[in-house]
């Protein structure tokens, strides 16, 4: 049972990336939260994206709004990170995860996500 991210690597400021996140051992359907964190060194993880098909609640980072955006296949039991525009404040170790519905849609506590990827990295440098 896990989530696998994979599509990181080194891209130059302005590219675009694609990062996604496979399910194995479960199914996706059924975590209706799905989310995008990231960890640059020295800093502690912060949430980057976040979708809720249980409430229709989403999230998306000041700092990523209008280049990053987060869908799901749930066909394909894989979680995507499309990302656009790239800056080098963006290289950092990207984790996806998923949870089971929630009142609090993107909004749970970081306990309360269920099943972490195992994280991919992002560099983006010229």
């Amino acid at each position: 049972v896990q989530l696998q991210a994979s599509g990181g690597g080194l891209v130059q400021p302005g590219g675009s990336l694609r990062l996604s996140c496979a399910a194995s051992g479960f199914t996706l359907d059924d975590y209706t939260i799905i989310g995008w964190f990231r960890q640059a060194p020295g800093k502690e993880r912060e949430g980057v994206s976040c979708l809720s098909s249980s409430d229709g609640s989403s999230y998306d980072a000041d700092s990523v709004k209008g280049r990053f955006t987060i869908s799901r296949d749930n066909a394909k039991n894989t979680v995507y990170l499309h990302m656009n525009n790239l800056k080098p404040e963006d290289t950092a170790v990207y984790y996806c995860a998923a949870a089971p519905p929630s009142a609090y849609g993107c909004y749970i506590p970081r306990n309360g996500w269920t099943y972490w990827g195992q994280g991919t990295q992002v560099t983006v440098s010229s």
